[in-house]
């Protein structure tokens, strides 16, 4: 079966360029050093108001008043599970798998989804399938929740075997792998930011940076994301990844000449 037809989308191949490897140990040292900013960035995507300086003082073990637990609690997560990665890059076992993704999601989701730490159907609800909203484009629905989950372990398992076979470029085969974690939903929440965290190992444990998408630019991915959803086209999203990687993030309008 063709790649394309496996993960559920396409992309441009030959558009997206091989990215630039350093050591893993220099990247796992510049993660570390933003970690901050890379958690602020990933709870603003999600609408949460805690400021950057909020973030930090959170990280540093002060508790910040004002805000709803919950939120907190979405900031705290998101540093677990930040950490988790870190640790899992720098020990040099990390791995493109199940266990690793579902680790990461029982970490990101503790207390926010309706479960955590497995896939929808694996656990005590096996009925309810989650929708993406999509605002005016109205919504976008996963594969079906399953009792057992096995319908998704199959998506999972057939897909990540497809990655590791047809695109052998890491930075190519980390930004189809968030791509695929976005559109089939294997958990029901926070699968975009678990699906980061996966895509972030992979290039971290292939001597490439981290890719955190700025919170100024929530509204471009957010819109580009919407479009990956209805078109199942790749390519645009890829474009807009790899810019965030940058340290010189290039202005939103430099992309306007991008295909929708």
């Amino acid at each position: 079966m063709p790649l394309f037809e496996i993960l559920g989308f396409s992309w441009e191949r030959s558009a997206v360029h091989a990215g630039v490897s350093a050591s893993v140990e220099r990247v796992v040292f510049r993660y570390k050093q933003s970690l901050a900013q890379f958690v602020f960035d990933a709870s603003a995507l999600e609408g949460n108001p805690f400021t950057y300086p909020e973030v930090k003082t959170l990280m540093d073990g002060v508790t910040v008043g004002g805000h709803k637990i919950s939120d907190q609690q979405q900031v705290l997560n998101l540093v677990a599970a930040a950490e988790a990665l870190f640790r899992l890059v720098k020990a040099d076992t990390f791995s493109l798998d199940k266990t690793t993704f579902d680790r990461l999601h029982g970490l990101v989701a503790r207390e926010k989804a309706l479960e955590w730490g497995h896939f929808r159907g694996e656990g005590e609800e096996s009925s309810l399938t989650p929708s993406v909203a999509l605002g005016e484009k109205g919504g976008y629905t996963p594969a079906l929740t399953e009792p057992g989950g096995t319908n998704l372990q199959r998506i999972f398992s057939v897909g990540i075997d497809a990655l590791n076979l047809a695109v052998t470029e890491p930075q190519e085969r980390a930004m189809a792998l968030f791509l695929f974690g976005a559109l089939q939903q294997f958990y029901f929440d926070g699968n975009k930011r678990t699906a980061r965290f996966m895509m972030n190992g992979i290039l971290m444990s292939h001597g490439m940076d981290a890719i955190s998408v700025p919170a100024v630019r929530d509204r471009e991915f957010n819109e580009k994301m919407v479009r990956f959803y209805l078109t199942k086209d790749a390519t645009e999203m890829m474009h807009f990844l790899i810019a965030c990687q940058s340290k010189d993030t290039p202005k939103p309008e430099s992309l306007s000449g991008l295909s929708p």
